[in-house]
């Protein structure tokens, strides 16, 4: 299969799943008895849409293709960059942060990235305010399952990925309690491209598990602040270990759309 045709096939995906994610919040949102609804922003190189909702107090879902050239420095660290810098990326990117602080905020990402190479990255983890084991249970079952399904291999080496890659080493803890990372994936595309697809589809099912069984749980204004302390966690990583939020900026994307996973409030001791 020609470049040309996988670009268009994994752009038009990333677009279905930006409306498929949209539409499952709303519908949370409706279950709950809110009329909120995402704001589109719409940019040169994609759209990002915003949501200030009842049950997701700040959520995000953003779709981009950006063309362009990387910068000769940032470039050393991508693959297939000796000869050119040009490169041609789309992906989908999401944050949820939910208003109950008994919800974890969620976070997805998948892209298709090509230079005079071409790969898959992406992932997903969730990040709680307090601990509830079977919630994390069902949410790496889930990961697991849909890893398995490909290759058995997946889940252990894409977890462990995770887990050292969402680590806050100034703090010396993890952000959350993980999830799946992986990046540079480059086997056999469709293969890789059909795995991509099921992990989007994983993080619509999670949100609709985890989100709608816990959003009419009654919570305190003390839980609101380990909420908001947590959040402090969030922007930490975001800003200072984040691959995403420096491809983002290093590329040409846009702004208001790669701080969009920023919090709406958050505090720090």
């Amino acid at each position: 299969m020609k470049i040309k045709e996988k670009q268009r096939l994994t752009k038009k995906w990333f677009k279905d799943l930006q409306n498929l994610i949209c539409k499952n919040i709303e519908d949370l949102e409706k279950k709950y008895g809110s009329r909120k609804k995402f704001k589109k922003n719409r940019w040169k190189h994609g759209e990002f849409r915003i949501i200030e909702g009842e049950v997701i107090e700040k959520g995000g879902v953003a779709f981009s293709n950006v063309i362009g050239k990387f910068s000769k420095t940032f470039a050393k660290n991508i693959p297939g960059t000796k000869k050119k810098l040009n490169f041609w990326s789309s992906g989908v990117s999401v944050v949820l942060h939910p208003n109950n602080p008994k919800i974890p905020a969620m976070h997805f990402n998948t892209r298709f990235i090509c230079t005079e190479k071409n790969w898959f990255g992406g992932g997903m983890d969730a990040t709680p305010c307090f601990k509830d084991n079977k919630e994390k249970k069902i949410f790496h079952n889930e990961l697991k399952k849909i890893c398995d399904y490909h290759n058995k291999k997946y889940y252990p080496k894409y977890k462990k990925w995770c887990d050292n890659y969402f680590y806050l080493p100034h703090r010396k803890e993890p952000r959350g309690i993980g999830g799946i990372f992986f990046d540079y994936k480059m086997d056999k595309w469709e293969k890789d491209f059909l795995f991509v697809k099921d992990v989007g589809l994983v993080f619509v099912k999670l949100i609709n598990k985890i989100i709608e069984k816990k959003m009419f749980l009654k919570w305190t204004k003390k839980d609101k602040e380990t909420q908001l302390l947590k959040r402090g966690r969030y922007v930490e990583f975001n800003l200072l270990y984040d691959r995403g939020t420096k491809f983002g900026l290093n590329s040409g994307g846009n702004t208001k759309a790669i701080l969009m996973s920023m919090p709406p409030n958050a505090k720090w001791e």
